[in-house]
């Protein structure tokens, strides 16, 4: 799949909206506590991106890209419940990746699929600094959160919740 061509669609979107963005160049990176790092800044300032299957039903299936602060996860039960749905779980790989355009580690925070719904979490679209990855490894973006819900109109709705703490090594289990 080619990349560039959802990083050149992120760039002309932003281009010809006049937004005040900065591209930020590092080591190739996706997982988000680590290229927080390469970028210089605090999880809670990420857009952590996920491709939900929602089943309303039987019959009907609704792909949702959601996107939490970098420092938490998607609640699954609260999105289930926003739409009302009998389950709400992650995508496959394959359809993550046709829906966003873009592998895994790179998904935008914006959709360019008329299948995939963008569904944010309201600490998303008020933070002054929203850091993604640009459909690229290497490649970073920070806009503001306000320009970032003018541009892709997303739903919002509160879906995070705090990320589990990491384990301590050598202390009890449970701990």
């Amino acid at each position: 799949m080619p990349d560039h061509d959802t990083y050149q669609h992120l760039i002309s979107l932003l281009d010809a909206s006049r937004v005040d963005y900065r591209l930020i160049d590092h080591e190739p990176e996706g997982a988000t506590e680590a290229v927080c790092a390469l970028r210089g800044h605090d999880a809670s300032e990420a857009a952590k991106c996920i491709v939900l299957r929602v089943k309303v039903d039987r019959r009907t299936t609704r792909h949702v890209l959601a996107v939490v602060p970098g420092d938490r996860r998607v609640d699954l039960d609260a999105v289930r419940e926003l739409f009302g749905a009998r389950y709400a779980g992650f995508s496959d790989a394959e359809t993550a990746e046709r829906l966003a355009r873009s592998v895994p580690g790179t998904v935008l925070p914006f959709s360019f699929d008329p299948d995939l719904e963008v569904l944010a979490d309201p600490d998303v679209v008020a933070r002054p600094r929203l850091y993604f990855n640009a459909a690229r490894l290497d490649r970073s973006l920070v806009i503001s959160g306000t320009d970032y819900a003018r541009l892709a109109r997303p739903r919002v709705a509160r879906i995070a919740v705090p990320a589990p703490a990491p384990a301590q090594e050598g202390g009890p289990p449970g701990a």
